[in-house]
């Protein structure tokens, strides 16, 4: 199935963060935590609200403020951006903290399944890292990039080790500087036994390495199979520190988060049966055969009523 949106980690690396930069607002008290019955945290990964306002004929990042205006509007609580460099989240600092959105989480790319783009790679993280830390950041999201993005090309099994270490490695820093390190993936990760993403978790140590759990493209990139995911969740759900919340109906993205392919109240369930409370953050998209019905906003909107109904007492505080 073509899609009608460039996949993330393309459009990850062809767009910086824009003119902008970030403040973290203070953190939620355990009083106000979703035990107590209030609304858990919900934040929104950049690249929802691209994709929103790219099928509108709208530039998201040439238009930050507007953008992040749009998002607060909608009813969440925290933005996940993509940051290239220090400098990225300088200029976010201005924009986030009046509209009282937080940056717990925020999405690097890197490259490490060779020894020297991982070191170029870790050493780029770890500074981004040190200026997110000043502004409030906890988690630092990772996809290892593919040696080809929709190519037949795999990683050899000296390329999966070399990025095994790199990933131990990184996330040792990273806990040395009291964060997280969270790694994602796509469907690509899924290919020829899913040796990628499985190497990645059983290669690397659950104190340093964590997983941001993508259910959707873990759904897809298995085939469509929730046999897979649930199966990947029981045997990694303690390592989720982070879940991106994406639903399908037959197969094909919906223009919100709610019923649909996937048993997400299920998950739920599992994870409050494992006892993780993960960062939740929405990444609803779009495709070609997705509903256009909504304004980005309205879609959001309603996303983030569901998401909170079904994790509600699940999410971090």
């Amino acid at each position: 199935m073509q899609r009608l949106m460039l996949p993330r980690r393309r459009f990850l690396s062809g767009v910086g963060l824009a003119a902008a930069s970030f403040a973290v607002a203070p953190a939620i008290s355990k009083s106000r935590a979703a035990d107590a019955g209030e609304r858990v945290h919900l934040a929104t990964n950049a690249y929802s609200w691209h994709v929103f306002y790219q099928r509108e004929g709208r530039d998201f990042n040439a238009a930050l403020e507007t953008g992040l205006a749009d998002v607060a509007t909608s009813g969440l609580d925290g933005f996940e951006p993509t940051a290239g460099s220090p400098q990225d989240i300088e200029r976010l600092a201005g924009l986030l903290k009046p509209k009282n959105l937080q940056m717990r989480s925020l999405y690097v790319n890197s490259t490490l399944h060779t020894q020297e783009t991982a070191d170029n790679s870790i050493d780029q993280i770890l500074a981004i890292a040190r200026a997110a830390k000043l502004v409030g950041t906890r988690i630092i999201v990772t996809n290892p990039n593919p040696i080809r993005w929709g190519g037949p090309e795999s990683k050899d099994d000296a390329q999966l080790r070399t990025q095994a270490a790199a990933l131990d490695r990184l996330g040792r820093e990273l806990a040395g500087l009291g964060m997280t390190l969270a790694i994602h993936n796509h469907d690509v990760e899924l290919k020829n036994a899913a040796r990628e993403f499985h190497h990645m978790m059983i290669g690397t140590d659950p104190r340093y390495v964590s997983l941001c759990l993508d259910a959707h493209w873990i759904y897809r990139g298995a085939g469509n199979s929730q046999v897979a995911l649930f199966d990947i969740v029981k045997l990694y759900g303690a390592r989720v520190k982070e879940l991106h919340l994406r639903q399908s109906q037959n197969g094909v993205w919906t223009e919100t988060f709610g019923p649909g392919d996937i048993d997400y109240e299920r998950l739920a369930a599992e994870m409050k049966k494992i006892g993780v409370r993960p960062h939740l953050v929405l990444e609803i998209a779009v495709e070609n055969g997705t509903p256009k019905t909504l304004s980005p906003v309205e879609a959001h909107r309603q996303s983030a009523a569901y998401a909170r109904r079904v994790f509600a007492g699940i999410g971090a505080e």
